[in-house]
């Protein structure tokens, strides 16, 4: 059996002001966060996104979807859909919509538990949805990037 090749990924957590990033790899299917990209007047700092795509040279690209407790798509939710397609049709890359509901709780979390302030947790919370990716991805019994 030949195995696969390894993928990197970048995930976003995308808000109206801040973008978390992240980066991850499926071989280990392990994420770690990266940065904020600043968002002003509705518009991602998109040479900044380049430069990350640029960098990192990633084969798919994961974007949290905030969807409402009970599975309800809401405002966001589109939105989020809009940077998606923003996404892939700039950099021609597959961007994957993964459920990102809790996740800033737990990156709050995370942060508590390494005696960080809040401020930063925008990357952690995007790590948390690539996290989610991977684990959906193993528990589906395949890999799409």
């Amino acid at each position: 059996m030949i195995a696969a090749q390894p993928r990197t990924l970048l995930a976003f957590d995308f808000g109206l002001k801040r973008i978390g990033v992240a980066v991850g790899q499926t071989q280990t299917r392990s994420a770690s966060r990266l940065t904020t990209v600043s968002v002003k007047r509705e518009h991602p700092d998109w040479p900044a996104i380049a430069k990350l795509i640029e960098t990192w040279t990633p084969d798919a690209l994961v974007v949290g979807l905030p969807l409402n407790m009970d599975g309800s798509e809401q405002e966001m939710t589109l939105r989020a859909k809009r940077f998606g397609r923003q996404l892939e049709g700039r950099f021609g890359l597959p961007v994957h919509l993964v459920d990102e509901r809790l996740t800033t709780r737990e990156a709050k979390s995370r942060l508590k538990l390494e005696d960080r302030v809040d401020n930063g947790a925008d990357p952690v919370a995007a790590q948390v949805i690539l996290e989610g990716w991977f684990s959906e991805q193993s528990t589906s019994g395949g890999e799409q990037v």
